[in-house]
Parts: structure tokens; C-alpha cells; sequence
């Protein structure tokens, strides 16, 4: 029988540490950029929902953060790592696209779970999507756009 035994100077994470400190920091930062993002998406939303109704609210607040948030992605979070201008380019119109379809998605489903939603109701169930797009986005940037290139 095999165990695992714990030892003074036995490093669990053998191979490049300097990699899971990267992948911390980065995390961080995308959760301080998603907040925020998230944030003003909301804010923008209750402000336009009146006026534009859900459907093209949503739309708007996600316009104007997603390319905010894509920029700060590139400038801070992921600023170690280069990236082809044309895969970003791509990025940013498919995190858009999924957005888009995913909050329509959302606000159609809660339209057919309640009865004529209020704004926060709708709000709620936009800020809860985003969470978990956030995360796939995460690790769509990390691992895909701005993926380490070995020398």
C-alpha cells in the first residue's frame, strides 16, 4: 500500500511555482475588473431598462463594459502576456456575442418564470449569469488568448 507522507522541504507543487503565483494574480485581478464591470453593467442597466426596455438595455450596458473590460484585461490583468491582435479582436466580438445571447437567454427565461419581472428581478438574474460567464470567460482568456508561448 502506497501513502502519501508529508515532509519539512517537501513541495507539494513541484514544477514552476512562479506559474500558480501568475495564475493568482491574475484571478485577482479579474475579480476586481469583473465587479466593477458587472457593477457599472448593472448600474447602466437600471438606468436604460425604463427607456429601452430589458432586451436593448442589456445589449447596451453590455457594449459599453465588455470593451472596457476586455481592455483592462490586456492592459493589467494579463499585461505579462502577448497576444495576436487579431485573436483579441476575435475575443472581444465572441465574449460580446456570448454575452448578448446569454442575457437575452436569461431575460427570457425569467419572463417565463414571472409574470412582468421588476428591474432588480431582471438585474438579479443578469448579475447571477454573469458570475458564472465570468468564470468560463476566465478561463477562456487565461488558457486560450493569452496563452503562454513556450520559447
Amino acid at each position: 500500500m502506497t501513502t502519501t507522507r508529508w515532509a519539512p522541504g517537501h513541495r507539494i507543487i513541484r514544477r514552476a511555482p512562479e506559474r500558480h503565483h501568475e495564475l493568482g494574480n491574475h484571478a485577482a485581478w479579474y475579480v476586481v475588473a469583473g465587479v466593477a464591470a458587472t457593477g457599472l453593467q448593472a448600474v447602466l442597466f437600471l438606468l436604460l431598462q425604463p427607456i429601452l426596455g430589458p432586451q436593448l438595455a442589456n445589449l447596451v450596458a453590455l457594449a459599453v463594459t465588455t470593451v472596457g473590460n476586455t481592455e483592462f484585461h490586456r492592459r493589467v490583468t494579463f499585461a505579462t502576456r502577448k497576444s495576436h491582435a487579431g485573436k483579441r479582436h476575435f475575443q472581444d466580438l465572441v465574449t460580446f456575442a456570448f454575452y448578448a445571447v446569454y442575457g437575452s437567454i436569461v431575460l427570457a427565461s425569467l419572463d417565463a418564470v414571472i409574470t412582468e419581472p421588476t428591474a432588480l428581478e431582471q438585474t438579479g438574474a443578469l448579475l447571477a449569469a454573469s458570475v458564472v460567464g465570468g468564470i468560463a470567460r476566465f478561463a477562456v482568456l487565461r488558457w486560450w488568448v493569452f496563452a503562454r508561448r513556450n520559447a
